[in-house]
């Protein structure tokens, strides 16, 4: 059985408990888009590589950089804006344009010399072979 606990409305430790949990503790109007924008990104480890899909949408191929380092993964995007008219009066404007960038620890060290990388209707696939020291070896018993 759960116990009830009664709601007083004029309770300012409470409210002001809500109003941070709400997110009113950083105030998200004030950054500028480069520093709030993120993308969604699938990460999966496989025997002999890790495996790593981005969704990009607007960006085009040659707006991607991407870099490891010190076992962390970076991708960088910028989905710039066309020439906007401004006699426009936008009612609702929910594109993001900017940059974007993406940092993400590998669970494994990889050979980053022989990554490949496609870019396919806004999803960017990266195949990350694993470092030689780290792939699994099959010792084969002998009779």
């Amino acid at each position: 059985m759960t116990n009830l606990i009664r709601w007083d409305p004029f309770d300012l430790h409470s409210t002001m408990d809500r109003l941070f949990d709400q997110g009113y503790s950083r105030p998200w109007r004030l950054l500028s888009a480069e520093q709030e924008a993120t993308f969604p990104v699938e990460l999966a480890e496989l025997d002999d590589s890790i495996e790593v899909k981005a969704v990009l949408p607007g960006v085009k191929p040659d707006e991607v950089e991407i870099s490891v380092s010190n076992n962390v993964l970076t991708i960088k995007a910028e989905h710039r804006e066309e020439d906007v008219e401004k006699k426009k009066d936008y009612h609702r404007r929910e594109i993001r344009y900017g940059a974007y960038q993406r940092s993400l620890t590998l669970p494994t060290r990889v050979d980053s010399e022989h990554a490949e990388a496609s870019f396919t209707s806004g999803i960017l696939s990266l195949r990350l072979p694993k470092a030689e020291a780290v792939r699994p070896k099959q010792i084969k018993v002998k009779s």
